[in-house]
């Protein structure tokens, strides 16, 4: 069986999350081949060392520059895994990919993290434990141990925060039919603050309210202040915000202040305005997945038990273009794509797109028999 090739850095968490659930090689071509610093980056090695740990038989080959690389998946082990990630991205980026392996390990994950929590890039990991882990529930991944937990916080540059994940090992996803989101019934966020004044989050709250309270009176955001060395290294601080709808689907948005050093410093007030913005854009995107889990959605859709899934949601994020496009050449699965206009009258917000797929029935192999 040839290697499936690519080329270029971009979506390599896509290509070797996919890799590793089908069994499939990859070899990827022409990594940064023509910038000054040729090859693989830091936070990309190190994502592939976390790979190799939560795996057994695992076998990479990269070229001296760094501009190639070959993966070949062994089998999901799962276990106590501890990973220090690399500060230049947040653990939101490997968090993510350990997410869509957690359930189809052999043994129950039980990862601890170490590194930057909350960054202006990557989802942190506040967003993907208030979205993130209700969706893996609807999707029967559920026991007692599935969970995300902040231990200590860690703001880039300096990094320093740590965190848990445990997820139960699932014998076959459930189909689902997400297509009515519903109305908005409450918001919920996180306003946290570290090295910097306790008041700092007062004061995002206070500004994201001013902006909310005229949509709707169920508003509640708690203020997280740690101190001490649960704080990490670096100051900071930022505003998670979850909108829950009647029928139990979660929209987020999200904003974190500047690193110190790098660019404009941010007022929390500021901050505070343009979060419950973006939560008003996600919220007119609508759909019945934000757009931070489209692709967690699609995949565990696309891994589920041979059966119609139906999900609604907003306009598709370029990125989960892309990963439609690795899920055919992975695991042979199209989608049919409806789109749906919105309605004027209805003011439901923006156009929507009805992903439908048969899933492939894909049941945990690596999973020890008692």
């Amino acid at each position: 069986m040839a290697a499936l090739t690519y080329e270029g850095c971009n979506f390599l968490r896509q290509r070797l999350v996919l890799s590793t659930l089908s069994g499939k090689r990859v070899k990827i071509r022409n990594i940064r081949s023509r910038a000054d610093e040729p090859g693989l980056r830091d936070f990309e090695a190190s994502f592939i060392r976390l790979l190799d740990k939560v795996t057994n038989g695992t076998r990479i080959e990269i070229n001296q520059t760094g501009t190639v690389l070959f993966y070949q998946p062994g089998l999901l082990c799962g276990g106590s895994v501890e990973h220090e990630c690399n500060v230049q991205r947040s653990i939101g980026y490997y968090l993510e990919a350990l997410i869509m392996l957690a359930p189809f390990m052999k043994n129950p994950l039980k990862a601890v993290l170490k590194g930057v929590t909350n960054d202006p890039t990557d989802p942190s990991v506040d967003l993907l434990k208030a979205t993130a882990v209700p969706l893996m529930k609807m999707f029967g991944i559920n026991g007692e141990g599935l969970e995300i937990k902040v231990v200590k916080r860690g703001i880039p540059p300096g990094g320093g925060g740590e965190v848990h994940f445990s997820c139960p090992i699932c014998r076959g996803l459930k189909p689902v039919l997400f297509t009515d989101p519903g109305k908005i019934k409450r918001i919920r966020g996180t306003a946290y603050s570290v090295r910097v004044s306790p008041q700092m989050a007062n004061r995002i709250v206070d500004s994201a309210r001013s902006i909310l309270n005229k949509f709707i009176p169920d508003i509640y955001i708690y203020t997280d202040h740690m101190k001490g060395a649960s704080s990490g290294k670096s100051p900071g601080f930022g505003l998670t915000l979850v909108a829950e709808t009647v029928n139990g689907m979660l929209l987020s948005a999200e904003l974190a202040s500047t690193p110190q050093g790098q660019g404009d410093p941010v007022l929390p007030e500021e901050l505070g305005k343009n979060c419950a913005k973006l939560l008003l854009e996600e919220i007119y995107r609508g759909g019945c997945v934000d757009s931070n889990n489209q692709s967690l959605a699609l995949l565990y859709m696309t891994l589920g038990q041979q059966d119609v899934s139906k999900t609604l949601l907003g306009p598709l994020s370029p990125y989960t273009i892309e990963f439609l496009r690795h899920i055919r050449d992975f695991l042979q699965v199209m989608f049919k794509i409806e789109t749906q206009k919105a309605d004027e009258d209805e003011q439901k917000g923006g156009d929507k797109v009805l992903m439908t797929c048969v899933g492939v029935g894909y049941s945990n192999i690596s999973k020890s028999h008692k």
